[in-house]
């Protein structure tokens, strides 16, 4: 039964939007300040763990390790990367775009992809961490996201994670805690709102769509955790 939802965003204006009308009391900690308030009848823990990997991973960590929260829940804004309709996502799929081995700098055809945490070392071996289910009244459109230290303006790069790793979104947060969850046997969700086309045109459109973005991200999780 999940009654405590921890929620990850790597943005502060993605964790803003999230409830911001709602009273919270407010708690330090390393990351920043930390949100806590009841919602749907859960009790939601919101904190901004900064961009990337390894901010998102240790702020999975030190949220189990404060709160013991049953489920984690990693909101916010991505990129877009496929032709998957929407602006608006459950990320039913998560997987680390740039764990492996590099045999040829600068060829996409040169790196081998591994599960994150295993030996980078003989054939191919990946495979996504899985979500919790959607709540079937959310009706959100699912993605596969692929995350990764590096903010992606390339549209080669996009082709790649298309192509090569079925992703429909990229961001720098997700499947390190999805990782985390895994570790710890506990369950994680996701929901990214659209930001841009993860092409040359990306740093202007994230700043001019973040606001939009980061309120229908949060909208979509607050029903979410209504919902579970």
């Amino acid at each position: 039964m999940i009654e405590h939802v921890a929620v990850i965003t790597g943005v502060q204006d993605e964790a803003d939007a999230l409830l911001h009308d709602q009273p919270a009391t407010r708690l330090d900690s390393p990351f920043g300040a930390i949100r806590q308030l009841d919602h749907g009848g859960k009790r939601v823990t919101i904190l901004c763990s900064g961009i990337g990997k390894v901010h998102a991973g240790a702020a999975a960590l030190y949220m189990h390790g404060h709160f013991c929260p049953d489920l984690f829940l990693v909101i916010g804004t991505a990129g877009h990367v496929s032709t998957i309709e929407g602006d608006c996502f459950y990320l039913h799929e998560s997987l680390q775009a740039d764990y492996g081995t590099l045999e040829k700098f600068g060829e996409h055809d040169g790196f081998t992809h591994y599960d994150a945490g295993t030996w980078p070392i003989g054939p191919a071996n990946w495979n996504p961490f899985t979500s919790h289910p959607m709540p079937d009244a959310l009706a959100l459109p699912r993605a596969r996201i692929a995350t990764a230290d590096c903010f992606v303006k390339c549209p080669e790069r996009s082709a790649y994670l298309r192509d090569t790793l079925m992703a429909d979104l990229v961001d720098m947060e997700t499947a390190a805690v999805a990782q985390i969850a895994a570790m710890l046997d506990l369950p994680w969700a996701g929901i990214k709102a659209v930001t841009d086309g993860a092409n040359s045109d990306s740093s202007g459109d994230f700043h001019a769509n973040l606001s939009a973005a980061a309120r229908r991200a949060a909208d979509a999780a607050a029903e979410f955790i209504s919902r579970i």
